[in-house]
């Protein structure tokens, strides 16, 4: 990893938690930082946070599934907002599972509440050169998350966005323009007051360099999840 990539990683915020973070997941536990201590994907009752960009570390399909369906379930079923950009078969994947949960999915799209988007072509509306261009970044995804704010029925709607743009970029092997998406949601996150909830699989973590980037994205994110 470069120094310049390197500085851009290891925020101040998660230098506290960096090291029982990875210890926790390493060991296929649950870590949640001190921030938000008490979180459940499904949402604690009363709890007010300006803010999530939590990253859950996946063994197979069926925990992405599970840990995405709950997140998701747990806006719509608030009112709120869900934009969910991933691949194909995992959005048809979790569309099955909701539509099992009896969450009346087709009419969330409607109203433009359930907003499912391609991850590839997601990515390419603002890479450049293999790197994420920001003003790019903040207009397509700025955009989107302000038109899908629209939709909500509370009166201060939140959005909730999932996905895998970044964990997609890690398994090409563009480590670098992975850990800048994330820092890039994570500046969407904090100016728009979303919930992010990033998924990776963990055998894209393997080896020396997948230690290094796994530490990385840790420290990236206010809340890490391994099943």
């Amino acid at each position: 990893m470069s120094t310049g990539a390197q500085g851009y990683v290891y925020k101040t915020r998660a230098s506290n938690d960096l090291l029982p973070a990875i210890d926790a997941v390493l060991r296929g536990e649950q870590f949640v930082t001190a921030m938000l201590g008490g979180y459940r994907f499904t949402g604690t009752p009363g709890e007010k946070v300006s803010h999530r960009h939590e990253v859950q570390f996946y063994s197979d399909d069926a925990v992405f599934l599970d840990s995405f369906t709950r997140f998701i379930a747990a806006a719509l079923e608030s009112g709120d907002v869900a934009i969910v950009a991933a691949t194909k078969s995992h959005r048809d994947s979790l569309v099955q599972k909701l539509k099992a949960q009896g969450l009346g999915v087709e009419a969330a799209i409607k109203e433009g509440r359930y907003i499912p988007v391609d991850a590839a072509d997601t990515l390419s509306t603002f890479m450049v050169n293999d790197m994420p261009d920001a003003d790019r970044f903040f207009d397509v995804v700025g955009g989107l998350v302000r038109a899908a704010a629209k939709a909500g029925k509370q009166e201060h709607p939140r959005v909730a966005v999932c996905g895998e743009c970044s964990p997609l970029l890690l398994a090409e092997g563009k480590r670098d323009a992975a850990i800048r998406c994330e820092q890039l949601w994570d500046q969407v996150a904090t100016t728009y007051e979303v919930d992010i909830l990033c998924g990776y699989a963990l055998s894209n973590c393997h080896g020396e360099k997948g230690e290094q980037v796994f530490q990385s994205i840790c420290a990236e994110h206010s809340a890490v999840y391994s099943r």
